[in-house]
């Protein structure tokens, strides 16, 4: 392995692939002070104002003249705001479909509506935080020794949140929140549901199910702790309700099914300078083998794709879904400006320590989540995903708040990059975790699904490694357990995504 990785010739700086003490060598030029593994050093001199280029695209402006040599970080880089003249549909390229007939199948649940399924689970879903601990009562009834006379059911799951009440009736963050339910409780992943509320908040049970055409039957019930008369009762009828639920649900088999059927939320956490460079390419490589499938993949975080929507909208199926992209980026522009924010507080100390600096930067990395194929949609947060292909969700870069918006969308997988270690895990749709390098992914071996490190220690190629991931992702859609399933995680994971004021 090299000590240096320079990802484009009219780049100006390069990747450090290990700590570099001052007065090394690295591509013709010595380095002035200590380099730490996955930071940046300037390869040529750049003036003050100057643009600092990484992946052929502008990261950053220098803060001060920046020698060759010279570590390039958040002491010398600044950001700006993106003024950008956008293209639409210029860089559309041709998939290679996969015959229907030819097409690779894993073994999942279809559902009576068409819909499938890549896990069986029973969810009691709240409307409010005030039927959260019913909730949690209601599922802790139904533990291993219960569940193991239903084999076919993956489990009984408590969806809380921490809203519901003390907010507007209509408006963007009501109506994202009753997304959020319609699409938990249409989940193909669920084969029952359960509603609960308190009776008084906001967020009624009876207008989700009025606004979206949603009927009470054996397998979706709902009850509100006011009416049942108490929390006890409440926690007793939920119990009974469940129980019901459990011998029909347990009918459910799996049978072979298309990788057609297949949503992939694609997500990145904790992410470090290797993101953009082994498991976000890898993983959109894997996207582009599913679409040609006919599958969909499904990006989201917007704030971290902020510098590098350009690169979408050109990829853009038509100028409406490029100008929807554009509109969701001014909406985010204003959002953070009215909330005296900066669209450059996106990355974390966390990122920073790992190599990255401006929100540019990291949003480059990302983007690459989402492979080469052309952009079919763009979709408000927890919205129905209906195109085939590669799609786009609105939603903030928080990641339990973003992965709740795009399984309500209809994922039905979840794979997650990370470079620091992020320890996610999600329910009802699992999520496989896929390391940038190496060092994380041996310090973490219970967590981490797929080392894309190896594409730098070890000589794996993008190809091979996107055929991994996409190849696990057919076993995991099939039953296998990932990482994250195999330690219990995604039963707090679930954070709908919480807009404007609490009153």
């Amino acid at each position: 392995m090299r000590d240096f990785i320079r990802l484009d010739p009219s780049d100006n700086v390069v990747t450090v692939t290990r700590p570099l003490e001052a007065g090394a060598a690295v591509e013709g030029v010595t380095t002035s002070t200590i380099i730490p593994r996955g930071h940046k050093i300037a390869v040529e001199a750049i003036g003050k104002g100057g643009a600092v280029r990484k992946y052929a695209q502008v990261i950053g402006y220098a803060a001060c003249d920046i020698a060759p040599g010279e570590h390039v970080h958040i002491h010398n880089l600044e950001f700006r705001n993106v003024d950008a003249a956008y293209e639409f549909s210029t860089d559309l390229r041709p998939v290679a479909m996969v015959a229907e007939d030819a097409r690779d199948t894993f073994m999942g649940f279809r559902r009576a509506n068409g819909s499938v399924g890549t896990r069986n689970y029973i969810a009691v879903l709240t409307s409010v935080n005030c039927s959260a601990t019913a909730a949690r009562m209601i599922a802790s009834a139904f533990g291993p020794g219960e569940m193991a006379r239903y084999p076919n059911v993956d489990g009984v799951v408590a969806f809380v949140h921490g809203t519901g009440c003390g907010m507007a009736g209509s408006g963007e963050g009501f109506d994202a929140l009753q997304r959020v339910m319609w699409g938990y409780a249409r989940h193909p992943n669920h084969a029952g549901v359960l509603m609960v509320g308190l009776g008084c908040e906001m967020n009624q049970i009876d207008w989700l199910l009025e606004a979206y055409g949603l009927q009470r039957g054996p397998l979706f019930q709902t009850m509100n702790i006011q009416d049942v008369a108490g929390l006890r009762r409440t926690v007793e009828l939920g119990i009974e309700k469940v129980r019901a639920m459990l011998p029909e649900a347990d009918k459910a088999v799996r049978t072979p099914c298309p990788a057609s059927e297949l949503t992939v939320a694609l997500q990145c956490g904790g992410s470090d300078a290797w993101s953009g460079i082994t498991a976000n390419p890898a993983l959109g490589y894997a996207c582009d083998l599913l679409v040609a499938q006919g599958g969909t993949g499904v990006l989201a975080e917007t704030p971290e794709i902020y510098g590098a929507e350009h690169l979408l909208t050109r990829r853009a199926v038509d100028r409406k879904t490029g100008d929807k992209l554009v509109g969701l980026i001014r909406w985010w522009e204003d959002y953070t400006t009215r909330n005296k924010g900066s669209m450059d507080n996106n990355p974390s100390p966390g990122n920073k320590k790992g190599g990255l600096t401006t929100i540019l930067e990291k949003s480059l990395g990302a983007a690459a989540k989402g492979g080469t194929t052309p952009l079919t949609g763009v979709y408000k947060y927890a919205e129905p995903v209906t195109a085939k292909g590669f799609t786009f969700m609105d939603s903030p870069g928080y990641d339990p708040a973003s992965v709740t918006g795009q399984i309500a969308s209809g994922c039905n997988l979840v794979a997650f990059t990370t470079g620091r270690g992020s320890t996610f895990g999600s329910k009802p749709a699992p999520s496989i975790k896929i390391a940038t390098n190496t060092e994380m992914y041996n310090r973490m071996t219970e967590d981490m699904d797929v080392n894309a490190g190896a594409m730098l220690t070890e000589g794996a190629s993008l190809e091979d490694k996107g055929r991994e991931i996409y190849d696990l992702l057919l076993r995991v859609a099939s039953g296998e357990k990932s990482k994250s399933e195999a330690q219990g995680l995604g039963d707090y994971e679930f954070v709908p995504w919480q807009i404007g004021a609490t009153m």
